[in-house]
């Protein structure tokens, strides 16, 4: 069977995505071929997945659609690298953080190019990937790598401009709610409780609160509402929070990644 889907980079993120196409049905492990540097990692694709791996980055381009799941320090020598004869790809799907559509469309003349920012969820299938097209691409690409992507969560379309604020907020999110439940939990132990079970409570009650929101489609303020009694536990909480600027602190966490995105960025 042909190799349809060519991946150079064969780390976390791209190991997620192979899972998840290749459990969900949309590639077989015969049309995916992945292009690894390293020896152990090859091995371990192709073991646990059975699909083709290479060291060799330009079998991997001549694939009809290829992704580029390399560290952004590394691309431009791993372009460089690849000969014009394998430069065929009709689709290029970059996952690289700070590679510009331009700097893409540069390497891959002629070519559909999509550049797109996954966040980490998408490791356990419930990220949320954006993105954004270069302009040769056609709606039956754009279709495409939305039903590639969503094998590892949602699928978002957004002006190339927009991609560093969503760096900021869906890239480092996950950060800032990692940190979010640890605080929780040390306020657990402060109050009393031992660590295990504040760890739980605090990882529990955000993610079952995230599923709320998602399912209810309730704006979060109203939800604080519906907890939030007069004169009790849950005001005393937030008028703490309010005093300490937590809101205020997320947003501008949000803003200072996305600003430091564009710096790395140009």
């Amino acid at each position: 069977m042909a190799v349809k889907l060519g991946v150079i980079g064969g780390g976390v993120m791209a190991s997620a995505i192979v899972s998840r196409l290749l459990a969900g049905g949309t590639y077989q492990s015969t049309e995916i071929l992945i292009s690894e540097p390293t020896l152990s990692q090859r091995e371990a694709l192709h073991q646990q997945y059975g699909v083709g791996v290479t060291d060799d980055n330009n079998l991997a381009a001549m694939s009809p659609v290829l992704m580029l799941a390399i560290k952004p320090q590394v691309f431009d020598r791993v372009v460089a690298q690849l000969s014009p004869l394998s430069n065929n790809p009709q689709l290029v799907l970059s996952i690289l953080a700070g590679v510009k559509i331009a700097q893409l469309e540069g390497a891959f003349p002629d070519r559909a190019v999509i550049r797109t920012m996954p966040n980490t969820p998408a490791t356990v299938g419930m990220g949320i990937t954006a993105l954004s097209a270069g302009a040769r691409v056609d709606a039956a690409q754009i279709e495409l790598a939305t039903q590639i992507f969503q094998a590892v969560g949602e699928v978002i379309t957004v002006p190339e401009s927009l991609l560093d604020a969503v760096t900021g907020l869906s890239g480092s999110g996950p950060a800032y709610i990692a940190i979010a439940i640890e605080a929780l939990a040390d306020g657990g132990v402060a109050a009393g409780l031992p660590r295990p079970i504040a760890d739980r409570l605090a990882l529990q009650t955000v993610l079952g609160t995230a599923t709320l929101l998602n399912e209810s489609q309730i704006h979060p303020a109203q939800l604080k509402d519906r907890v939030t009694s007069p004169g009790g536990t849950t005001i005393a909480g937030i008028t703490k929070l309010e005093q300490a600027g937590f809101r205020s602190a997320l947003i501008e966490a949000v803003i200072a990644a996305a600003t430091r995105s564009q710096e790395l960025g140009k």
